[in-house]
């Protein structure tokens, strides 16, 4: 029975959210943009990918399966781990293709099955995310899934706008679901959207080595309805104090409890980046976070099915 609740909690540490961003100034580099006044992100245009061959443990089926990488700056939730000799996998990131434009990214909400010695099945259902940062690979225990990723890079510009192009396809169920183990799932009220989410940082380190930000620029997205390919779509970013704005509600609140980064700092250590309040609104950030996601509501809750294929990431000025 140990050894099943060790492959439990492996299955529910590589489905968790994958929150994290950037990590290093290398990846800040900004290749010239088509349009004017936008710089596209490091591999923004998603055209070159490079693949990982991971066999999983015999205990859990031995499966060999492919991871699917941006690279540069982007993590995926395509991950790895290896806990106390056991390998399991998640893929739910996916090259596709962007009719006229090569490559994109496809992000998809699935069930993960894990079949232990083929008896015990275990589902958890995963969402496809995309990031700006890295997730320190192979996972080695199950502490904390969130301590894995370094989120966050050194970034100072104030963009005015996030812009990209992207493809919807939502189920439309009216619930969503959320699966995390053993058994039938529950039910979990309202629909499940894919999103996107940007935050710009003011960040500082004590001299113990402890993290804090004040959120300097926000902007958060939810696409609430199907639709095929829409490009160079803008999205404005928020700068200062939003929480007295109409639009305001918890999706764009300071981080907090599950929704807390962690980053790597001076002394090597990964740490939880304390979001302690808001900027003011002429702030010069330090640090850049970006995600999008395939499903909305957090680790374990979604509906199968929901796609969100995303390409040509770029900033306005």
């Amino acid at each position: 029975m140990k050894r099943i609740s060790l492959i439990l909690t492996l299955c529910l540490l590589l489905v968790s959210p994958t929150n994290a961003l950037p990590y290093s100034l290398e990846y800040l580099r900004l290749a010239e943009a088509q349009e004017s006044g936008t710089k596209f992100l490091s591999r923004g245009n998603f055209d070159t990918w490079s693949t990982r061959t991971i066999k999983e443990s015999g205990i859990i089926g031995g499966k060999t399966v492919t991871l699917y990488d941006i690279g540069g700056p982007w993590g995926t939730s395509n991950v790895w781990a290896k806990v106390s000799g056991v390998t399991k996998t998640n893929v739910s990131v996916y090259k596709d293709s962007h009719p006229g434009h090569g490559n994109c990214a496809k992000l998809y909400t699935h069930i993960v099955e894990c079949k232990v010695l083929g008896l015990i099945n275990i589902k958890v259902l995963a969402a496809g995310s995309i990031y700006l940062g890295k997730t320190q690979e192979p996972i080695r225990d199950t502490k904390n899934p969130m301590s894995k990723l370094d989120a966050g890079i050194p970034f100072t510009a104030r963009p005015k706008a996030l812009v990209f192009d992207y493809k919807v396809h939502l189920t439309g169920e009216p619930n969503r679901i959320r699966q995390n183990g053993l058994g039938k799932g529950s039910k979990v009220a309202g629909r499940d959207y894919a999103d996107c989410i940007l935050y710009l940082q003011k960040r500082w380190e004590d001299a113990k080595g402890n993290i804090y930000a004040k959120r300097v620029g926000t902007l958060v997205h939810r696409f609430t309805k199907s639709s095929e390919w829409k490009e160079n779509q803008y999205f404005s970013i928020s700068y200062g104090d939003i929480s007295s704005q109409k639009y305001y509600n918890e999706a764009w609140a300071l981080t907090a409890g599950d929704n807390t980064k962690f980053a790597k700092n001076s002394k090597g250590k990964m740490v939880a980046v304390k979001e302690v309040g808001w900027a003011a609104a002429n702030e010069q950030p330090t640090h850049l976070v970006l995600q999008f996601d395939s499903s909305h509501g957090g680790a374990y809750i979604g509906s199968v099915g929901n796609t969100l294929w995303i390409d040509n990431v770029r900033l306005a000025y």
